[in-house]
């Protein structure tokens, strides 16, 4: 029976993320696709959707969205080297990730108080200015 469902040149869109290197693990593929983050040629997909060379895979991980063409499958996790070589990913994917990446960049840092934890009269200030308390 499993020997019907692998079909040569075929694999599932988990293991396939997981060796492509967009997920550390295939639990943290499976999340993304049952959480609606990824598309497979326009359509929400499952994890056990069988992906082939020349299926555009669409993938949102935070603020970023990867297009990318399977240009090639792997049941197992290689190199990063490897791992590039199974997809190609658009231009215009590429041109809205550098978009997005420099408007990251841009952004100002979180607030710092230095080496140190706020003391007591910085807790109070935090406090007055939150609209907490009676300070």
């Amino acid at each position: 029976m499993r020997d019907e469902l692998d079909q040569p040149g075929k694999v599932r869109l988990d293991k396939w993320l997981w060796a492509a290197r967009f997920f550390k693990t295939r639990a943290l593929a499976a999340e993304a696709i049952d959480g609606g983050k990824v598309e497979v040629n326009g359509d929400r997909a499952k994890r056990a959707k069988q992906v082939q060379r020349g299926d555009e895979v669409r993938l949102r991980q935070g603020p970023v969205e990867w297009v990318v063409t399977v240009q090639d499958v792997a049941e197992r996790r290689g190199s990063a080297e490897i791992a590039r070589g199974l997809y190609q990913e658009t231009d215009e994917g590429r041109r809205k990730r550098e978009i997005v990446a420099e408007q990251l960049r841009s952004m100002p840092t979180a607030f710092s108080y230095g080496d140190s934890k706020p003391g007591k009269r910085d807790r109070r200030a935090l406090r007055r200015l939150k609209g907490e308390g009676e300070w």
